[in-house]
């Protein structure tokens, strides 16, 4: 079954040019022009992956990111006409996988959109099943259990999880980290990595002032604790 999407835009052009692009490209598309009208189509339709405007009459698109993540783990793209790197680290820290820069190429929309998705749901065959003391990590269903409940996590906190995980006490870059979750899609991405380890420690982490899943090695990157 083709990958649903729920684009919300306010401005009627652009929202019908990304709507018929990515039909073409074999997506299922719904979309909203206001912030209530997403919340409410998301909840009834529960889409794979929302691209969303930050800039929204009713309820902006932050507003929207973060209702969304107490709700649902769905991909989440912001698009911003905001070139300030930290306005895009808001949208991250509040939960959103990706962010496109206005103005844009609908091919690269279209790209981006498929790298969450392969992120999302991972691979189909010889899916690794990781168990590091009281987490439970599987990669064919993309899902984390501490202590037998499930923690959600976006589609990008999962990669980097599984990524680091996966060896434990081996010492991962940013870059690697980035190459890893993002796949062909990472440049300039490097100090946002920052705010994916917050979100992950937030949601993992008994404390996460002393990390004992996700540690930092100063001026080398980050590594999966080799006592859990």
């Amino acid at each position: 079954m083709e990958p649903k999407l729920l684009l919300v835009e306010d401005e009627p052009g652009m929202l019908e040019e990304m709507q018929t692009f990515l039909q073409r490209e074999g997506f299922r598309v719904l979309s909203a022009r206001t912030g209530k009208e997403a919340l409410a189509i998301a909840r009834s339709e529960q889409p794979d992956l929302v691209v969303l405007d930050w800039m929204l009459p009713e309820k902006s698109g932050i507003d929207v990111c973060r209702e969304l993540r107490q709700t649902s783990h769905c991909g989440i793209i912001m698009v911003t006409a905001r070139s300030d790197e930290a306005d895009k680290i808001v949208g991250l820290e509040i939960g959103a996988d990706d962010y496109l820069t206005k103005p844009f190429s609908l091919r690269e929309l279209a790209s981006r959109i498929r790298a969450i998705l392969r992120r999302f749901r991972g691979p189909d065959d010889q899916a690794k099943l990781l168990e590091r003391d009281n987490l439970t990590i599987s990669e064919a269903r993309c899902q984390v259990f501490k202590d037998g409940q499930e923690i959600q996590l976006t589609p990008t906190e999962f990669k980097i999880l599984f990524t680091l995980a996966s060896r434990p006490g081996i010492v991962f870059s940013r870059l690697q980290l980035l190459k890893a979750a993002l796949e062909d899609e990472y440049a300039g991405y490097d100090r946002t990595m920052d705010s994916h380890i917050r979100n992950l420690r937030r949601k993992l982490e008994d404390d996460a002032a002393n990390p004992r899943y996700i540690q930092t090695v100063y001026g080398f990157g980050y590594r999966f604790g080799e006592q859990s």
